[in-house]
């Protein structure tokens, strides 16, 4: 049996994992500038499988319109090259010695509306994710036998609240990350 602090922790849990999940999410959008994060997704073929890219070499970021990639195994380079090329990032990665570099290419108009259109659907997914956790925590709030309505009553103010603060936070970071895609 659950207590109702222990079922409003458990949902504000959950919702703080969805905020997380987003941010994560949208780090790995590309803007106009670089950031290491871009490429943690690109995965690499490597030892007879597929591992992340930041398992096989360094991502570094020494300007803000580059990446750099140190391969850990310089005979890795072709196929980290290969797979960066194939993430469908728009990337066009090119070797000078054991170092890969990575230039970031202007953001087209179009472009950047895809991208926009991409992080509100990536933001709604977390909307999502938190009115899951507010929906299940009022339903186990229902559940709970032996306490008075009134502690039921305070119990959903206070998984709504919780609910009202994790969706603004999402809606914060994407107001930063559109404002990031859409600078020139």
């Amino acid at each position: 049996m659950s207590t109702i602090p222990e079922l409003l922790k458990h949902a504000r849990d959950l919702m703080h994992k969805a905020v997380e999940n987003t941010k994560k999410e949208l780090a790995h959008i590309r803007s106009g500038k670089a950031s290491p994060a871009l490429l943690d997704l690109v995965k690499v073929e490597a030892y007879g499988s597929e591992v992340p890219l930041n398992q096989v070499g360094m991502v570094a970021a020494p300007e803000p319109r580059l990446l750099t990639v140190q391969p850990f195994d310089k005979s890795l380079a072709p196929a980290i090259e290969k797979a960066i090329r194939d993430a469908d990032l728009g990337l066009n990665p090119a070797s000078q010695g054991g170092l890969i570099r990575v230039p970031i290419p202007q953001l087209t108009e179009e472009r950047r509306k895809d991208l926009v259109k991409l992080v509100h659907k990536l933001a709604e997914e977390g909307r999502v994710a938190v009115r899951h956790a507010r929906t299940d925590g009022l339903h186990k709030i229902k559940k709970i036998d032996k306490i008075s309505e009134d502690e039921k009553t305070r119990g959903e103010k206070d998984i709504q609240k919780a609910t009202d603060d994790h969706i603004k936070q999402i809606d914060q970071l994407i107001q930063a990350k559109e404002a990031e895609i859409m600078v020139i």
